[in-house]
């Protein structure tokens, strides 16, 4: 069930940027063919995203999978609990900011159509809410990834 290489240890990457930073496309290059890949997008219209999403991650690495979240998870109280569920597991957690200016965002997403498109106040707000991670929340590593 799991893409994870046998070779590979298990961990949970946390994706931080805002939308149109190219979270999506970086996973799509560099994780999609050793993890196990969660977004809150997969499920638009479900209520309690949130909960839903934790519980996913939780029974993905209790199967033995590495798992990465594809959300914007632009703060420590947003990144939390997910850093929290991969300590209860025993399995490493790093961080992959993409540190993506927000005009350079703000043109990529005016580019999308329909619902990929965010709209500007969302983008406004997760700028605002915008926090680098940091090793100090409890990530293992923080990669980041300047565009």
């Amino acid at each position: 069930m799991t893409p994870q290489d046998d070779a590979a240890p298990q961990e949970l990457v946390v994706m931080v940027g805002l939308q149109g930073s190219g979270k999506s496309s970086w996973v799509a290059a560099h994780l999609a063919g050793t993890h196990v890949v969660v977004s809150k997008d997969h499920w638009p219209n479900a209520r309690h995203r949130e909960a839903r999403q934790q519980r996913v991650v939780a029974a993905l690495l209790a199967e033995g999978a590495s798992v990465v979240v594809d959300n914007t998870s632009p703060s420590p109280a947003e990144r939390a609990p997910l850093i929290a569920t991969a300590a209860a597991a025993g399995v490493p957690v790093r961080a992959v900011f993409l540190d993506v200016p927000l005009e350079t965002c703000r043109a990529r997403n005016e580019a999308r159509e329909g619902r990929d498109r965010v709209p500007l106040v969302g983008l406004y707000s997760a700028a605002g809410q915008l926090t680098p991670p940091s090793t100090a929340e409890g990530f293992g590593e923080v990669q980041v990834v300047r565009g």
